[in-house]
């Protein structure tokens, strides 16, 4: 699944145009897609869950103003078990930007926050749904075409005789 990040290059800001601002925001995304799904439920008229992020066990945990970089690698490490344990789907896209957010983390050369750094990870967390399926847009044009071969094969549409 390719990842479309072109969105990351119309911002400005000289600490998103580094790998170390942009692991930064990925990250936020990353974190902030957990802690909806720690939150999940009912849907409502709009589609979306009525979950409050603010509810999940990973929001209480972050520190927002104040996160150092070994904050946001400590959540990082552990969301393959965050991922088994709240049954998270996709798993496979959140797996691939967690694990594209670590290497840019981990191939720059940042270590201070800062406040460029936290606003940048609030940034992401906050707007994660957007960036979300911005990155994995392709995601969800395939997942419609597939739901709508299936609604023509049970209404019989479609098939040889």
């Amino acid at each position: 699944m390719k990842r479309h990040l072109e969105f990351l290059d119309k911002f400005s800001d000289k600490f998103l145009q580094s790998d170390f601002g942009k692991g930064t925001l990925l990250s936020g995304v990353v974190l902030g897609f957990v802690a909806y799904n720690q939150t999940k439920g009912e849907k409502g008229e709009s589609g979306y869950s009525n979950a409050k992020i603010q509810d999940s066990p990973l929001y209480k945990q972050l520190n927002f103003g104040r996160l150092s970089l070994r904050d946001i690698k400590k959540h990082l490490s552990r969301l393959p078990e965050l991922i088994k344990a709240y049954k998270i789907e996709p798993s496979f896209l959140i797996e691939d930007l967690a694990g594209y957010s670590q290497e840019l983390l981990l191939n720059s050369k940042g270590k201070d926050l800062g406040i460029d750094g936290n606003f940048a990870f609030v940034t992401g967390f906050m707007n994660w749904r957007n960036y979300f399926w911005e990155i994995y847009k392709d995601y969800t044009k395939e997942k419609e075409v597939v739901e709508l071969e299936i609604e023509k094969t049970d209404k019989g549409e479609d098939q040889d005789v």
